[in-house]
């Protein structure tokens, strides 16, 4: 993790291809009386190599304060399967909510290389911190 002021920022590279993302919590969208705790996270997707993917299907795994995880798979991400030539990038925002003021998440995208090949690419773990927490923990 890199801290940017006060923005947290978390890169990881697998196999020429770097994903960082940037969480953020969303106080207009939460509601600390009914346990709903909601955030947003950009991701960029970077080929930092010499041959062009593309992201098939994405593994989300988030898991709260208690130690609950939610599981979430299926293709591509944001409605899109992005083709990425050398030294280009996907980026996007989403979100997820969670019933603790805290968590985590972590997953994989699967990308798919010109010769077919499938491979796996690590996101990397990221904090979901709130202020509505009496100290962070993760």
């Amino acid at each position: 993790m890199i801290c940017v002021g006060d923005i947290n920022l978390y890169s990881e590279t697998t196999k020429s291809i770097r994903i960082t993302v940037v969480p953020s919590f969303l106080d207009e969208h939460s509601s600390p009386d009914d346990a709903r705790y909601v955030w947003a996270y950009e991701v960029k997707i970077e080929n930092l190599g010499q041959e062009t993917v593309q992201l098939i299907n994405r593994h989300w795994s988030i898991t709260n304060s208690l130690g609950q995880t939610q599981t979430v798979r299926g293709p591509g991400v944001v409605g899109e399967q992005p083709v990425l030539e050398p030294g280009e990038y996907f980026e996007y925002i989403s979100g997820t909510p969670l019933n603790t003021p805290s968590g985590l998440m972590s997953g994989i995208y699967q990308m798919e290389g010109k010769n077919g090949e499938l491979f796996d690419v690590s996101i990397p773990v990221f904090s979901l911190d709130s202020p509505h927490q009496l100290m962070q923990v993760n």
